[in-house]
């Protein structure tokens, strides 16, 4: 049986990871819960699932739950990471903020099933060169996409690998042009046709900021330069990515758009746990279309290309810009348009440091964030 601690627990990733772990009561066991600051939630969680131990970030709030261990505040709950006994640490926190969660997770010899992609955007390079260090270490990608490339190259071996590809569902603009998204407001925005997720991640699935970031995700996940990483629509969302090898052969992952089928692979994994979610039936489906995306109208996804190129604390600063304009657009400060003109901006006027460490991404980081407020106040 397999421990497991949740980063994120009352948030969308988090809710499906106690799905599948209810589903699989033989063979997971919850012995963490974090939180943001959903108290009653997570009080309901702590009554299902019995954990030992309970982190909330916000300090305002207290549970005073008897037999179980308390932690609040970031510090705290990175202690809690380090002395937690539990094989397997989800990932579920949104943005940056699960960046030092996951660093702290490794460096306690914990192996992690990660869902916040913006910590390999941020400090990809910081993150691999800590699982370098400690081999029995293994990071386990809970992305729809980045699950399918992961299974997809146990066909094969790195050296045989042509290019990846990285599938889109184009979110719910799909075909539009920039006049058509003049006057988009932020529920059209939050309507994907396919995925039922969090708010940020769903707003950036329609600026296709969202498959920008997993782009730099994929390149540090799987050691492959940006310019073996294919993005290609597919609005059916039913082959989740694939791979295709030097002999021509293309071996992908196709079923139905379900987070708790790569949730359930990570924790698992090397083993497949039975389940009773939906199958595809081939003969069922209609069609399925492929097509290039359109870099003019989702500019989101172009700066994502620029700043993978251009290296260094530029990834940060493109997540930073999109967190707060996404922010600001959610709360109707913004128009939607106006999230890749922010991202820009924040771009142009940054001085990439080429080989950041770790305080030198997160002073970024809050810089970026800074400047972007004041702007907006």
């Amino acid at each position: 049986m397999k421990k497991v601690l949740i980063l994120g627990s009352t948030g969308s990733i988090g809710r499906q990871t106690l799905e599948v772990i209810r589903q699989n009561k033989k063979h997971f066991q919850v012995v963490g819960l974090v939180c943001r600051s959903n108290i009653d939630l997570l009080k309901e969680q702590i009554k299902e699932f019995c954990p030992s131990y309970v982190g909330v970030y916000d300090k305002k709030n207290n549970l005073r739950e008897k037999n179980i261990k308390s932690f609040y505040g970031e510090k705290e709950i990175l202690k809690l990471i380090k002395l937690i006994n539990c094989d397997i640490v989800v990932i579920a926190i949104s943005g940056a903020a699960g960046l030092k969660p996951a660093l702290t997770a490794i460096k306690s010899n914990k192996n992690i099933a990660l869902a916040t992609k913006e910590v390999m955007v941020l400090a990809g390079k910081l993150i691999k060169k800590e699982l370098k260090k400690r081999p029995k270490v293994k990071l386990f990608p809970i992305d729809s996409e980045h699950s399918a490339i992961w299974q997809s190259l146990r066909a094969g071996n790195k050296k045989e690998v042509e290019k990846i590809i990285l599938t889109c569902s184009g979110g719910p603009f799909l075909r539009k042009k920039p006049k058509d998204l003049e006057t988009v407001n932020f529920k059209q925005a939050l309507n994907h046709p396919n995925w039922k997720m969090g708010n940020k991640i769903t707003i950036d699935s329609a600026t296709l900021m969202n498959k920008g970031l997993e782009l730099i995700e994929a390149k540090w996940l799987f050691d492959i330069p940006v310019e073996k990483i294919e993005i290609v629509v597919h609005p059916q969302s039913i082959l989740h990515s694939a791979v295709l090898f030097q002999d021509g052969s293309i071996i992908g992952q196709f079923g139905l758009p379900d987070m708790k089928v790569p949730i359930q692979y990570a924790l698992s994994y090397p083993k497949r746990l039975k389940n009773n979610l939906p199958r595809v039936s081939f003969t069922e489906l209609k069609s399925l279309s492929f097509e290039k995306p359109d870099l003019k109208t989702f500019t989101c996804l172009r700066l994502a290309y620029d700043a993978i190129k251009i290296g260094g604390t530029m990834p940060t600063v493109l997540n930073a810009a999109d967190e707060v304009a996404v922010e600001l657009f959610l709360k109707e400060k913004i128009k939607f348009l106006d999230i890749p003109k922010i991202i820009f901006q924040a771009m142009n006027k940054h001085k990439t440091i080429k080989n950041p460490g770790l305080s030198e991404i997160l002073l970024v980081d809050k810089l970026t964030r800074k400047m972007i407020y004041e702007n907006y106040q």
